[in-house]
């Protein structure tokens, strides 16, 4: 197996014209990948600083080694029930074991030349585990959308059970200031194609900087990121050595396989719709060997997962991203606010925080396939929605394994036709 970054064949006509737009392209999504980078790690558990150090480290290294011209890296909504349900089973020691095993998992996958096989999981598949995470991760952010106190297990019936047994507790300034979020961001998406250059201001950054700057002008008394967290640190991420406990290294497979498998399939997901997009083709393979370098050298960060993530990619290629220099631009805009503008960070009110989060998952799953399956046949429409109910209710893993066995039952039904 060659190691062929895209980065090494991005050069052939590239101009100064061409590398001010990747800058432009980069600066805008590292906009944007601020508060979903501090949303997805507080989602999943984790301080803040962590999806941010994991969007600059990713970004960086994913854009530098990957297989994809313009993917852009780092912390993905697809993790946040997977790494909170391990740091609730595991501990934080054991998150990072099983993130730098899953590292080693994908580069295996991509020595192997698994990447082509990743490409051909059937799309009823996709459909299944892509509704039943965004479902899960909109279940999860009900706590700080309600701005109740109570802690979440890991698993949907506790879950369900929690939030029901503390509804009537709920802070009516926190579901104020969700449900304005809320309403902020759907309007503003619907009519910024009006507002002329205001149109290219993302609609994230936006509502996280009136709801800040509100919460705290009235003071209102609903939790922030100071409140709960203390802030964010004004240093750059430093190379440490986890501090591993005893636990039984084998007791950790599943959680391994779960976000190797999760991540090699949102990853070369991802850079199949940036090829469709921009009419190019990414190397699957190297793309595989991209991510797992860089989840293996994550928690030597304090990282979480990372993978290739579609929204922040799709946003960047219609900036005007053209190369990796894009996703780099993009990492260190984020390293540029960590050293300058993270004491701000601290009056980000949550329930601000949730009602993005809650807006991602619902624009994350593809409902029409889940509530319209008559385009499927019988075959296929069980492997969606067992699919789904698996990844909900039980796990990612079990659901892939079912479905690609309904899948293999499907084409051996229609070779007996």
């Amino acid at each position: 197996m060659n190691f062929n970054p895209n980065i090494l064949h991005s050069w052939e006509g590239y101009s100064q014209r061409l590398l001010i737009k990747d800058i432009f392209a980069g600066i805008t999504v590292g906009v944007i990948a601020l508060p979903l980078s501090i949303a997805f790690a507080i989602a999943s558990g984790l301080k803040p600083e962590v999806g941010i150090y994991t969007a600059i480290i990713a970004g960086f290294l994913i854009s530098l080694l990957g297989g994809c011209r313009v993917q852009i890296g780092g912390p993905a909504g697809a993790f946040i029930i997977i790494v909170y349900g391990i740091l609730h089973d595991y501990g934080l020691a054991n998150l990072f074991i099983a993130t730098s095993l899953s590292g080693l998992v994908l580069l295996l996958m991509g020595f192997l030349k698994l990447g082509t096989l990743v490409k051909h999981i059937p799309k009823t598949i996709i459909y299944g585990f892509t509704n039943g995470i965004a479902i899960l991760i909109g279940l999860t952010q009900i706590k700080d959308f309600l701005g109740l106190s109570n802690e979440l297990p890991s698993d949907f019936f506790g879950i369900v059970y929690e939030i029901s047994k503390h509804l009537v507790e709920f802070n009516p300034f926190a579901l104020g200031t969700s449900l304005t979020c809320l309403a902020f961001i759907v309007t503003w998406r619907r009519i910024k194609v009006k507002m002329g250059f205001l149109a290219n201001v993302p609609e994230t950054f936006l509502v996280l900087f009136f709801a800040t700057w509100a919460v705290n002008f009235w003071n209102l008394p609903i939790e922030t990121i100071g409140s709960r967290f203390g802030g964010i640190p004004e240093h750059l991420p430093t190379w440490t050595i986890p501090q591993f406990d005893g636990v039984n290294i084998f007791n950790l497979w599943l959680p391994v396989l779960t976000l190797a498998i999760l991540g090699a399939i949102e990853s070369l997901l991802c850079a199949k719709v940036a090829d469709d997009i921009t009419k190019t083709s990414h190397n699957s393979n190297q793309e595989l060997l991209a991510q797992g370098i860089t989840n293996f050298l994550l928690p030597f960060f304090g990282g979480m997962p990372a993978t290739g993530t579609i929204a922040r990619t799709v946003t960047s290629i219609h900036s005007g991203a053209n190369s990796p220099i894009a996703g780099m631009v993009h990492s260190l805009t984020l390293l540029l606010i960590v050293c300058f503008l993270s004491h701000l960070a601290k009056f980000i009110p949550l329930a601000c925080l949730s009602a993005i989060l809650i807006y991602v998952a619902f624009h994350m799953g593809d409902w029409d396939k889940l509530l319209r399956p008559r385009q499927f046949m019988l075959v296929e429409r069980i492997s969606i929605y067992s699919v789904f109910v698996l990844t909900v209710i039980c796990n990612l893993v079990i659901a892939i394994l079912v479905g690609i066995a309904l899948a293999w039952f499907t084409n051996w039904c229609q070779k007996k036709r």
